[in-house]
């Protein structure tokens, strides 16, 4: 009997560490983005992807990371590499949560990374599934800030590509403003961005 309370204690104290170690790296490569080392950030997220293969978040900010990167990059190897590397990861973390909205966005933006690098050739393929990528996460998470952000902003693109207005859609972004300040998530590192591009696009919406 006493050994088992000793292994469960041991067990238990392994898992805090592990945890701690967990949160310690995920603070440390958020230091490393924060201060705009971006690739020694994505790096340190990839290992502790490596380390915590059961953990959808780290795979998800790799594949972030390497997907901010790539707009304005003009170099077609770089940035086919960059986005390759993003969808690797963002595939991933899928299967490790599926259904999960916020990893729908973040794979809607690796198209959207191909579609302004190249719209003549990406445009019309990866456009119809950025559709049913914002689509689905709407249905999965219709108030969740960042989906109806990015979906408003999707199809403020769309619009005017096709010479249309684009008011309707400030009504979603004002929407997604009210709700940024309320949303909240239980779990840890969960992705918070949004709030203050928001902003900036309901500053310019209609104009």
């Amino acid at each position: 009997m006493k050994n088992l309370i000793l292994s469960m204690l041991l067990m238990g104290a392994t898992f805090v560490n592990a945890q701690d170690r967990y949160s310690k790296g995920m603070e440390k490569a958020f230091e490393l983005w924060q201060n705009q080392k971006m690739v020694e950030a994505s790096n340190l997220f990839e290992r502790i992807a490596t380390a915590e293969p059961d953990k959808w978040l780290p795979y998800y900010y790799v594949s972030q990371i390497n997907t901010i990167i790539s707009f304005g990059e003009k170099n077609e190897e770089k940035l086919s590499k960059q986005l390759e590397k993003a969808k690797e990861f963002i595939d991933v973390a899928k299967a490790i949560s599926p259904n999960n909205p916020e990893i729908l966005i973040q794979e809607a933006l690796i198209n959207t990374a191909w579609i302004a690098f190249d719209g003549a050739t990406y445009g019309m393929t990866l456009s119809q599934k950025n559709a049913q990528l914002y689509q689905k996460a709407m249905e999965l998470a219709p108030n969740n800030p960042r989906v109806i952000l990015s979906k408003a902003e999707w199809d403020m693109g769309s619009a005017k590509y096709f010479g249309k207005d684009t008011t309707p859609y400030c009504k979603d972004v004002e929407r997604a403003l009210e709700l940024f300040a309320t949303f909240k998530s239980e779990t840890p590192f969960y992705p918070t961005w949004g709030e203050e591009r928001a902003k900036e696009v309901l500053a310019n919406c209609g104009k």
